[in-house]
């Protein structure tokens, strides 16, 4: 994503600032998230966990660069987070990978819509990538990945909050 900048003087500049922090922000949550939950799955699970959490960590990074293209200072992220549920077993880590997927789905949707261009792109391979991760993670999809207005998660989703992990 680096390189790739819009007008930060504009609207829709600032608007795709905006929607850059906020990816930024989900990567970080992902990022800790993944090392919460990648301690209790074993086997390939945990290996799911360890590519994801990797491929957070490059988004991220690459984000770093992307706000700072745009003439943002990166926003930092949290000492810690909350996960919206109990981590206990494999079963509830699974649920707060998909959660964390969704979370990280919606706000590259977001971003989808903010920019242009090739950031536009790189935006829409993350919603994709964390589209897919989310029914690998669940083992069901939905029908519109990343907007949670129009789609309908499942219930173990719905109850955890669909909010992923907050400060």
């Amino acid at each position: 994503m680096s390189g790739m900048t819009q007008a930060a003087g504009t609207d829709d500049g600032e608007r795709t600032l905006r929607a850059t922090q906020a990816a930024l922000a989900a990567e970080h949550a992902a990022v800790y998230g993944y090392g919460m939950l990648g301690g209790r799955l074993e086997g390939d699970r945990r290996g799911d966990a360890t590519a994801a959490a990797d491929a957070h960590r490059a988004r991220r990074d690459a984000l770093v660069r992307t706000v700072r293209d745009q003439g943002g200072t990166p926003v930092a992220a949290h000492a810690a987070y909350a996960p919206p549920f109990a981590v206990r077993d494999p079963s509830s880590a699974m649920r707060l990978a998909a959660v964390l997927e969704d979370r990280v789905a919606g706000v590259y949707s977001d971003l989808v819509r903010a920019a242009r261009g090739p950031l536009r792109q790189e935006a829409a391979g993350a919603l994709r990538e964390a589209a897919v991760r989310a029914v690998r993670w669940r083992g069901t999809g939905v029908a519109f990945p990343g907007l949670t207005e129009k789609a309908a998660p499942p219930d173990d989703t719905a109850k955890a909050g669909a909010t992923g992990i907050t400060r």
